[in-house]
This record gives structure tokens, C-alpha cells and sequence, in this order.
């Protein structure tokens, strides 16, 4: 009699709140966010859920909280609009969905994922995403219930030519592994401030804002999207985890590799296939959280 056994794997989940000089007084609202998008994939890691769920709830939670720039609380464009961007990417069969440039969407990552489930492309962009949306129920909402304060507030003072904060890298992300050994990453991001209408950065383009394979491991990257996607910053720190490194020594041979060949700024976090986790970046700061067996740890990296 032949018996099968079932490898479980140990879950894991790795958030980010993006990669950039961080004002200390946003620094616990950071963490915070990070840690209780975190702690929601985590949940949906230990009900049984898969990977890919995980991410899409880690995600929306970041969406949800105006301190990110991402769905609630992301920059305004130059035409004062809210144009958001998100990827989501299944490692067990390299599905993906994507969405650039929306507006009116609470949660661009599970827009997302509805493209990968419910459609036969993988990328769909401004208004025919839109479409795509109202075809489907989703709902929108007014772009007041996307802008804050802090934003519009920036807008106008671009808008008057008055020299601005420090610019925001607070893209958000989520990469995990499930009981069943599968991968995901999503990614999501309102852009950078000001940008021309239609900008569209690394954030919702695979393998560089994101990349998920279950033969490798998983990344979502935030900081200057024209830069990250130079060097594919995601599925490069794939190809490092599938050459042998792990997930800590990926993220930082990925960012070496953007100090090396472009003159441009970023952070990352990298899942193992093993569930071994990594973080790097070359800005002032990056914002994340992981929880996983038996361990569990957010902050500011400095």
C-alpha cells in the first residue's frame, strides 16, 4: 500500500509601509500599521487560508490607513487627482492581476486580483480597469474619501511652487507562504506626489514592484519606482533566493545591485520558500512587521 504525506509547511507573512526618510512623528504610526496588517494575514495564515488571501488582506489594511500612500491617505497628482496602482501574484502557478492608474477604488490590490480571477489578461489600466470594476459591483467611492489632509495640503503647496517634504517612498506590500507551501506578494501604491496624470511606476509592474514563485520565494519592493525597475528589483531577488541565498542576503544583494547600476533609492522584503525572512533598503528608513512560527517583530529600520 502506497501512503502520500503531506509536507505542511510553517506560515510566514512580511509587511512593508515603504522605504524613505520616515518623520519621527509618523514613526509609530507606521509601525502600527505594519503591525496590524501583519497580524490580519496572520490570521488568515493560521485559519487555514491561503498565501494569497494573506496578502490581499495584509494589503488591504495598509489601503485602509491614511498614514501610507496607498488607497486612503496616497498623493495626489499634479492634476490634484488620486491615481492608484496594485499587483497581486499567486507563486503556485505565477498568476497575476494588476491594475494602473484608478481612481475611485477603496482597494486596488483585491481590483487586482478580481483581473487575475475574472478576466483573461493579467494588467488592465485607467479607465478600462474601471470599467472592468463597475462590470463586476465593485464599488466606488468619491476621491474625498481617499485625500487627507497631510496630502492636499502638500498638493497646494506644489501647486505654489513652495518646496515640499521630504518625498514619501510609503508604497505598501505584503509577501507570504502558507501551510501548503505557497507563495504570494502584492504590492500597492498611489504613486508620487505630484507626477504627471498616467505616471505609472514599478508598483503594479511583475517583477519589479512584486513577484511571487513557489520554486524561489516572494518580493514586494517600494521606494523610486523609475530606478527599481531598471534592474526588475522583485524577480531579481528571486533569481538570488533560487541561486542559493536566503531571504536576508536576496534583499540585500537586490539593493546593492540598484546602488550599483542606477543612481536610485528603495527598499525590499524577500520570503524564502522556506519561510526564512529579509529586509533591506538604501533610504533613511523602512517600515514593516513579520510575524511568523514562533517569532514576531515590527519597526523602523534605520
Amino acid at each position: 500500500m502506497n501512503t502520500h504525506y503531506k509536507t505542511i509547511h510553517h506560515p510566514a507573512i512580511i509587511v512593508h509601509g515603504g522605504a524613505w526618510d520616515i518623520p519621527e512623528e509618523l514613526h509609530q504610526d507606521a509601525v502600527d500599521g505594519c503591525s496590524h496588517a501583519a497580524a490580519a494575514g496572520w490570521d488568515v495564515l493560521t485559519g487555514g487560508g491561503s498565501a494569497l488571501r494573506a496578502v490581499e488582506a495584509a494589503v488591504r489594511l495598509l489601503e485602509d490607513d491614511p498614514t501610507f500612500d496607498a488607497g486612503r491617505g496616497a498623493v495626489l497628482n499634479a492634476a490634484g487627482e488620486i491615481e492608484l496602482d496594485a499587483i497581486i501574484m499567486d507563486g503556485s502557478h505565477l498568476d497575476l492581476g494588476a491594475v494602473m492608474a484608478v481612481k475611485g477604488i477603496r482597494h486596488p490590490v483585491s481590483l487586482a486580483r478580481l483581473v487575475m480571477t475574472h478576466s483573461e489578461h493579467a494588467v488592465l489600466a485607467s479607465g478600462g480597469a474601471e470599467a472592468f470594476a463597475r462590470e463586476h459591483d465593485v464599488p466606488f467611492c468619491p476621491i474625498w474619501d481617499l485625500v487627507v489632509e497631510r496630502e492636499l495640503e502638500r498638493w497646494r503647496s506644489c501647486s505654489l511652487g513652495a518646496a515640499g517634504a521630504a518625498s514619501p517612498g510609503d508604497t505598501v506590500g505584503a509577501v507570504a507562504l502558507d501551510a501548503d507551501g505557497h507563495v504570494a506578494a502584492a504590492t500597492s501604491t498611489g504613486g508620487t506626489r505630484n507626477k504627471h496624470p498616467g505616471r505609472v511606476g514599478d508598483s503594479p509592474l511583475v517583477g519589479s514592484g512584486a513577484y511571487a514563485d513557489d520554486r524561489t520565494g516572494a518580493a514586494s519592493a517600494t521606494g523610486d519606482g523609475e530606478h527599481l525597475m531598471r534592474i526588475i528589483i522583485g524577480k531579481t531577488a528571486c533569481d538570488f533566493l533560487g541561486a542559493g541565498l536566503k531571504a536576508q542576503e536576496a534583499a540585500e544583494a537586490a539593493i546593492s545591485l540598484l546602488i550599483e547600476r542606477t543612481d536610485g533609492q528603495g527598499g525590499i522584503i524577500v520570503l524564502g520558500k522556506e519561510g526564512d525572512i529579509g529586509f533591506a533598503h538604501n533610504t533613511g528608513c523602512l517600515a514593516y512587521a513579520y510575524v511568523a512560527e514562533g517569532d514576531a517583530g515590527s519597526g523602523i529600520h534605520a
